[in-house]
């Protein structure tokens, strides 16, 4: 991977692997697990992965991230603002924007919490579908 991964929490049931996102050639980004014994690995990331990870950012369920790779406030606000600005659906890009407003004001954490897990789909809790699809990077 030839730019650097930003870390948002630490998965300790998998050997204390770390997980976080990084951008792709492609304008994308990329769900990424490193820190383990097997090394680190991406998968596409789609929207719902990408609003979980700010999600996680903001709560208080994993361990904190290696500090030479954790995710900034504004590295947030990026990946954030990246899902709202490719969204085609009108209400979920007004929502999506709404996110991006309380994560660039500054907001509490829960209050942002509340605007991204409106946007999240699937009904899946945030922490749980980033330990499922870290999992899943390692499954063979």
């Amino acid at each position: 991977m030839d730019v650097a991964a930003c870390a948002v929490g630490r998965l300790g049931a998998l050997g204390d692997p770390w997980v976080g996102f990084a951008p792709t050639l492609d304008d994308g980004y990329a769900l990424v697990v490193g820190g383990s014994a097997e090394g680190s690995r991406t998968l596409t990331a789609d929207p719902d992965d990408l609003l979980s990870l700010a999600i996680v950012y903001f709560e208080d369920e994993l361990d904190e991230p290696p500090e030479e790779l954790a995710a900034t406030h504004a590295d947030i606000g990026s990946l954030v603002r990246h899902v709202a600005e490719l969204e085609p659906d009108e209400d979920r890009r007004r929502l999506l924007n709404e996110a991006v407003d309380a994560v660039d004001d500054g907001l509490a954490a829960d209050t942002v919490v509340g605007r991204l897990s409106q946007c999240l789909g699937g009904g899946e809790d945030a922490a749980a579908r980033i330990r499922r699809r870290a999992a899943e990077a390692f499954a063979v």
